[in-house]
């Protein structure tokens, strides 16, 4: 596999990825039992945790990459 395929390859699976684990651990101020504060969107996120679905998307997306790899690699 030629590395911009590869890229190519790498880049559109961390983005798949980052959507699937966006949702997880979502909590709006309802479900936390805190006060909307004023001028906030209802199902505005209490913590999103961006840093830590960041690293979980890029790792997940390393596995993956991985085995994509070695069925395109030795079985291609």
């Amino acid at each position: 596999m030629a590395w911009p395929l590869a890229t190519a390859v790498y880049f559109t699976m961390w983005w798949v990825v980052l959507f699937a684990v966006l949702p997880f651990g979502v909590r709006n101020h309802a479900e936390a039992g805190g006060d909307l504060p004023l001028g906030a969107d209802a199902g505005a996120p209490v913590a999103p945790h961006i840093g830590l679905k960041l690293l979980a998307t890029t790792l997940v997306s390393a596995v993956l990459f991985v085995g994509v790899y070695a069925f395109v690699v030795y079985e291609g």
